[in-house]
């Protein structure tokens, strides 16, 4: 969060047109006429390309500015997988992207968008992610990028994508994992649709929805939080409380995921930033204890949220009144407590894990390690004010999960 000398907030954000609603997908083609583009690539994985239940729709919402599909996405985000995009987008004289998909599709098309105005040779792409962890992003006008999210992560309002390599590439000579970040990263427009998301498992939509709500919880307390945000993500956070549940109660049927989706935009409304952002404590960790293992981010999420969320209370205030109003519980005499417990309400009723060793993480003896991969995270920087975490006691939180 930036203050002038007086102490005032500059909330520097330039949003994606925001279409939510059941049927939205329909006005995807106008979206695409509003800012000027005619030839759109749909860039998505195998099996959301394969599932007609979503690709129709997009096809007949992109109607005449349809000019192919790249249903080759996979959620290594590999490098070379991006520059076989970018051929893709040569061979079909593209002059947009349609990313239809999880957040691994939205963030392949990112870096396609990068790459396509890039003349160097892929090999010294490779070289620069290797030596710096990113890629560095050419001056002018990067290819637009359309979203349509069918999970519930929160990958869509963002300006920043995560990108890796592998040696079997011939463009690294070790595994490589970096990211990159830039404002025209930002998607010119997100379709929220409820009826395309329902066509998601709903164990995959379970572990992205619990990232998802993570991004509001951590919007709050986070150093980098601003006014509008705590509007939006407190907002977000009442209604992912409220509906979440109903996904295992109900179904996800497109009628109990329209609050949902509706939910998950407003926690992600301005969390990505130029130069900031407001993910935090809970997403390091995700970071750390997914860095080479199987378990999904949004289930290891699952798994440490309580135990961060009791370790930050125990340090710091952590705006523990404003997150129990936002989860309805303000009117707990322990607000700490109250939160914790919602917190997990909301975890248990998506019948997620809920303990590290079920699931395919680190174990004990790699503890230390994954500790100081935690505290080296980025978003270790917008811990909330005053806390001051050790390796022993972020350690000591992933034990606790175990």
């Amino acid at each position: 969060m930036q203050h002038d000398a007086s102490g005032d907030v500059r909330f520097e954000y330039d949003s994606p047109t925001l279409r939510l609603g059941r049927g939205s997908v329909a006005d995807l083609g106008e979206e695409l006429a509003a800012a000027g583009c005619e030839r759109a690539l749909v860039v998505c994985g195998s099996t959301v390309g394969q599932t007609d239940a979503v690709m129709e729709p997009v096809r007949a919402g992109l109607g005449d500015r349809l000019a192919g599909e790249f249903a080759r996405t996979t959620p290594d985000k590999r490098l070379s997988n991006a520059y076989d995009g970018v051929a893709a987008m040569k061979r079909h004289d593209a002059d947009a992207l349609v990313a239809v998909g999880g957040g691994s599709s939205i963030d392949v098309a990112k870096v396609m968008s990068i790459l396509r105005e890039d003349d160097r040779a892929p090999d010294r792409v490779g070289a620069e992610l290797a030596e710096t962890g990113t890629i560095s992003i050419p001056v002018g006008g990067l290819t637009p990028i359309f979203a349509v999210p069918t999970t519930l992560a929160g990958a869509d309002l963002s300006q920043v994508a995560g990108i890796t390599a592998h040696p079997s590439s011939s463009l690294v000579e070790e595994f490589v994992a970096g990211g990159v970040g830039d404002a025209r990263l930002m998607p010119t427009a997100v379709v929220g649709d409820a009826e395309l998301v329902a066509t998601t498992p709903a164990s995959v939509l379970a572990g992205s929805a619990m990232n998802g709500f993570d991004k509001g919880l951590e919007t709050l307390y986070a150093s980098t939080r601003t006014p509008v945000t705590d509007g939006t993500a407190s907002h977000g956070l009442r209604l992912l409380a409220e509906h979440l549940p109903r996904l295992r109660s109900e179904g996800a049927t497109p009628g109990v995921l329209e609050p949902v989706v509706e939910g998950i935009t407003l926690v992600q409304y301005g969390i990505s930033r130029p130069s900031e952002t407001t993910l935090s404590v809970v997403h390091a960790f995700g970071h750390g204890l997914t860095r080479g293992y199987g378990v999904q981010q949004g289930v290891a999420h699952a798994v440490v949220v309580p135990h961060v969320l009791r370790y930050l209370f125990e340090h710091v205030d952590g705006r523990r009144e404003l997150l129990a109003e936002a989860l309805g519980v303000g009117d707990a005499a322990e607000p700490a407590t109250a939160v914790v417990d919602a917190v997990t309400a909301v975890r248990d009723a998506l019948d997620l894990p809920t303990r590290l060793r079920d699931v395919d993480g680190p174990e004990p003896e790699e503890f230390p390690a994954v500790a100081e991969a935690i505290l080296g995270d980025s978003f270790m920087r917008n811990a909330p004010p005053g806390l001051d975490a050790t390796r022993e006691e972020v350690e000591a939180v992933v034990e606790a999960a175990y």
